[in-house]
């Protein structure tokens, strides 16, 4: 009865291996799908719509420029480039920065300042 059992056993975790497991093939769980890919967003509008949530009143951005949307590399959203002139709090002009954003559900959730190896540098723009 015990060797009954424990052979139930070892054949029924067969059918738990994952993809990558040393199993044959046909023993091996099925990948999921990755979800679609939302469609690409209109990230001139959304910027003229939501510019404060890049860049900060009091910078007074100007010459506002942006990249294509790109898809991001995990997950169902898009990345742009944004970059502008800016102005310090103290009224110094900070020059053109850059800042990648990410797109989700149509909504800008996140922006980071970019730095000298970033993509962004070599990115082509056009005025929004």
């Amino acid at each position: 009865m015990a060797l009954i059992t424990g052979g139930a056993l070892a054949l029924g975790a067969c059918g738990l291996a994952d993809v990558r497991s040393p199993v044959p093939e046909f023993m091996r769980a099925k990948a999921s799908e990755p979800p679609p890919l939302e469609p690409p967003p209109d990230v001139k509008l959304l910027l003229r719509e939501k510019l404060d949530s890049v860049f900060t009143a009091a910078s007074r951005p100007t010459a506002v420029q942006v990249s294509p949307p790109r898809p991001e590399l995990r997950g169902t959203g898009w990345t742009a480039c944004v970059k502008a002139e800016l102005t310090s709090v103290t009224g110094k002009p900070l020059g053109m920065q850059t800042y990648r954003i990410s797109i989700s559900g149509g909504v800008i959730s996140d922006r980071r300042h970019v730095e000298g190896d970033d993509t962004c540098m070599i990115e082509s723009y056009e005025p929004i």
